[in-house]
């Protein structure tokens, strides 16, 4: 639908149309194989070459360091199975509520001689004390610890973490696919060894991710082939989207502190009407992303609002993944202890540079009704 609200930017943005505009050349008149020798090989080379260093700069990172892959899930797998293939097993930890594109690899990893700690969060998202100090006094060879929640928008304390788990003597690696252009990013500030970036979550083209990866920490690459990428990740480059990447990059950058202002004035106002309205705001005493509210109504199926909400013209997304055959509850709000039955209500409303303050009043409105309508419902139907 054109006139679409659309609220799930944490899923993924729609394309920056200047980003689009430097694509398109890169799909036609320009096209080249970035490893050919000729001059159209060259030229795509030097384009590739290009948006390496804006993402670095956009990261606080060397282009020496900038990894380019297919997208966040990629990048994960490349750190997490290229980091255990060519070290002696030893504990490998993670946080709780990681993204399965880091959870699935290192339970993959697990039944194959690593041991596994998932660390705890507490009921507002952040990572657990007690937890962390149970992971690091088992010195962990891999520590990782994703920078902000795709669900909740809780930010993590990354710059303690990581020099604590430095100093347990870990490699530190961070999932920033949510945070990068949204939050400031210092790749070396931090002293990470590696991050995790996405260019669809800011702008960017689907298909185009990185891995920030220090100089000094050694990888076995998970694709034998060219040789693309330092050896790291062989393939021919996707140009087009590779420069889609760093205009996105650079452009997020510029504009990160007032649109992050901007944005965290409308999740305020969002979070007091919905409260207003009688919701549950997950992780509301955290530091979150500016951009993302996490709700539920008790009694309302999250996934049944959302097709509702839908239908009245705002597109968001539902924290529970429901088969015909066996209801499932977001995992993120299982470890932060909610009980099933309100968390099979959540609702995530995310919002990017297309969200105008006209959008909030009209969705809570529609929020509202359906949820008055599907309550009525479940009282004729009880």
């Amino acid at each position: 639908m054109a006139d679409t609200v659309y609220l799930d930017w944490n899923a993924t943005a729609p394309l920056d149309p200047v980003v689009r505009e430097t694509m398109l050349p890169w799909l036609g008149e320009r096209c080249g194989n970035a490893s050919s020798s000729h001059e159209r090989g060259r030229r795509a080379r030097a384009a590739v070459e290009t948006a390496r260093e804006r993402v670095a700069a956009a990261a606080g990172a060397h282009p020496v360091e900038v990894i380019f892959t297919s997208g966040g899930t990629e990048a994960n797998n490349l750190f997490l199975k290229g980091m255990a293939a060519c070290r002696k097993p030893g504990l490998l930890a993670v946080s709780a509520i990681e993204h399965p594109s880091v959870l699935a690899p290192a339970r993959q990893l697990a039944r194959q001689d690593w041991a596994l700690f998932e660390i705890g969060v507490t009921d507002t998202g952040m990572v657990d004390e007690a937890s962390w100090r149970e992971a690091l006094a088992q010195w962990p060879v891999i520590v990782s610890v994703m920078s902000a929640n795709n669900e909740t928008g809780v930010v993590q304390d990354i710059a303690t973490l990581a020099a604590e788990a430095r100093a347990a003597g870990a490699y530190f690696h961070c999932d920033a696919v949510q945070t990068f252009g949204r939050l400031a990013l210092d790749f070396h500030g931090l002293g990470l060894a590696a991050a995790t970036l996405s260019a669809h979550k800011l702008g960017g083209p689907l298909g185009a991710g990185a891995l920030l990866l220090d100089k000094r920490v050694e990888l076995t690459p998970l694709l034998a082939g060219g040789g693309q990428e330092r050896g790291l990740r062989s393939g021919t480059e996707n140009v087009a989207a590779l420069v889609g990447f760093g205009v996105a990059a650079e452009r997020a950058v510029a504009r990160r502190v007032a649109e992050a202002a901007r944005l965290a004035a409308l999740r305020d106002e969002c979070e007091a009407r919905l409260v207003a309205a009688g919701a549950t705001v997950f992780a509301l005493g955290a530091r979150r992303l500016p951009n993302t509210v996490y709700f539920a109504f008790d009694g309302i199926d999250g996934g049944t609002l959302v097709e509702q909400l839908d239908r009245a013209g705002f597109a968001c997304g539902s924290g529970s993944a429901c088969s015909s055959t066996r209801p499932e509850t977001s995992r993120v709000l299982d470890a932060m202890g909610v009980a099933p039955e309100r968390a099979r209500g959540a609702i995530r409303v995310s919002m990017g540079r297309e969200t105008r303050a006209g959008d909030v009043e009209p969705f809570v409105a529609a929020l509202v009704r359906n949820v008055a309508a599907l309550k009525n419902l479940a009282a004729v139907s009880a």
